[in-house]
C-alpha cells in the first residue's frame, strides 16, 4: 500500500498545515510549467496531487490512516472475509477504502463515467500592491494557466462519440485483491492504473488526458487592511479536475510593497514623529499624517522623552476580521538641530547654566 505521508514528506502526526505546505512546496518544484517536457516530473506532480487528495481532506485521511493501520489488509475467512462470512466484518472494511481509491464509485453505467475522477489541484499566485493598495482594497487581475477540462471530450478522455468502459480487470474498482497467505491485500489494478475505467479510442485532442492548458485571467478582489503574506482562497479556480473530477482551488498571496512612513504592528500603524526639544519639554500641539493622506492633531504632553509613544485610535489598518480600524502609534522622536544662529546659542548657554541636573548622575551611583 503507498505511504502517501512519504509522498509528501511529512510524518503520520502531521497537522493540516504542515500537509498544505508541503504540498504546496512540491507542487511549485514538480509542476509542469517549471519541468517542460519532463514525465517523470508530470508523474511526480500527479502524485503529489493524489497524496493531498486524500491527506488534505480530513475525512478520507481518517479512513486512510484506518487502513494504513491494518496494512490494507483483511482476514481470508470468517465474517465478511469470504464465502458465507457475516457483514460488517473486516472485510465491508477492506471495501470501504477500495472504495474510497476509486472515488466512492460503484460499477454499472454511472460508474464507467465516473471512476478514475480526481479533483484538480490548488494553483498558488502571487500579486503584488502598494501600500495604499493594501490600506484601501482593489482589484486586481490574476493570470493563472492550468489544465482547463478538455473543450472536445468534457474531460473524459475519450474521442468525442464514443466513452471510457469499465477496466474488465478490476470491474471499475481501481483495485484488485491479492491473496498472501492468510490475508487478503488490495493493490492498484495495472490494467487501468487504479482510474476503473480504460479509453479504447482517447481523445485527439487532449491524448486521453482529459484535460488541456489554457491561459485564463480572473479579477480577483483584495479586501482593505490586506498584509504581506496574506492569502485569499478562491474555491474552484485552480486547476481542472480530471475526468470529470471537481477543480481545485486558486490561492492568491499579497506582497505588499513597505510604507516609507508607516510601519504595521498588527493592524496599528506606527510613525515616527519628530519633536523639537521645546516642544517635548515644554508640551505642544503637533500634526500627524495618516495613511489616507490625512492630518490629525496630536497632543505631545510636557516633558516627554525621545521615543515615547502616544496612540492615536482608530488610524490604523482597516481590520480583515471584523469591523474597525486599529490605532495610529506615534513614536516622538527628538530632533536637534545641526547649526544654531546665535540668538538660539545665546539662549541654550543661558538655559545650560540654569539646569542644576546632572542627567549622567546614575551612571556613576
Amino acid at each position: 500500500m503507498e505511504d502517501l505521508y512519504a509522498v509528501l514528506g511529512v510524518s503520520r502526526t502531521a497537522t493540516e498545515e504542515e500537509i498544505r505546505k508541503a504540498y504546496r512546496k512540491l507542487a511549485r518544484q514538480y509542476h509542469p510549467d517549471a519541468n517542460p517536457g519532463d514525465p517523470k516530473a508530470e508523474e511526480r506532480f500527479k502524485e503529489i496531487g493524489h497524496a493531498y487528495d486524500v491527506l488534505g481532506n480530513a475525512e478520507k485521511r481518517r479512513e486512510y490512516d484506518a487502513r494504513l493501520a491494518f496494512g490494507g489488509r483483511r482476514p481470508a475467512g470468517g465474517p465478511g472475509g469470504g464465502p458465507g462470512g457475516g457483514g460488517g466484518g473486516m472485510g465491508d472494511f477492506a471495501d470501504m477504502f477500495s472504495s474510497l481509491f476509486r472515488g466512492g464509485r460503484q460499477g454499472g453505467r454511472e460508474g464507467a463515467a465516473t471512476a478514475g475522477a480526481r479533483r484538480g489541484a490548488d494553483v498558488e499566485v502571487e500579486v503584488s500592491l502598494s501600500f495604499a493598495q493594501a490600506m484601501s482594497g482593489v482589484q486586481v487581475p490574476v493570470s493563472v494557466e492550468s489544465p482547463v477540462a478538455c473543450s472536445q471530450c468534457g474531460g473524459s478522455g475519450a474521442k468525442p462519440g464514443s466513452s471510457p468502459r469499465l477496466c474488465p480487470d478490476c470491474k471499475g474498482r481501481g483495485v484488485r485483491g491479492r491473496d498472501a497467505g492468510s490475508f487478503a491485500f488490495s493493490e492498484p489494478c495495472p490494467r487501468c492504473g487504479g482510474n476503473g475505467t480504460v479509453i479504447d479510442d482517447p481523445c485527439p485532442t487532449c491524448k486521453g488526458q482529459g484535460s488541456t492548458r489554457s491561459r485564463s485571467q480572473i479579477q480577483v478582489k483584495v479586501p482593505a487592511g490586506v498584509k504581506d503574506g496574506t492569502r485569499i482562497r478562491l474555491k474552484g479556480r485552480g486547476q481542472a479536475g480530471t475526468r470529470g473530477g471537481p477543480a481545485g482551488d486558486l490561492e492568491v498571496v499579497t506582497r505588499v510593497a513597505p510604507s516609507p512612513l508607516f510601519a504595521r504592528k498588527g493592524d496599528d500603524l506606527v510613525v515616527n514623529v519628530p519633536v523639537t526639544f521645546a516642544e517635548a519639554a515644554l508640551g505642544a500641539q503637533v500634526e500627524v499624517p495618516t495613511h489616507e493622506g490625512k492630518r490629525v492633531k496630536l497632543t505631545v504632553p510636557a516633558g516627554s522623552q525621545d521615543g515615547r509613544s502616544l496612540r492615536v485610535p482608530g488610524q490604523g489598518a482597516p481590520r480583515l476580521k471584523g469591523e474597525g480600524r486599529g490605532d495610529l502609534i506615534a513614536t516622538l522622536r527628538l530632533q536637534v538641530p545641526r547649526e544654531l544662529t546665535k540668538k538660539q546659542r545665546d539662549a541654550l548657554e543661558r538655559y545650560a547654566k540654569l539646569d542644576e541636573q546632572d542627567p549622567r548622575e546614575l551612571l556613576f551611583s
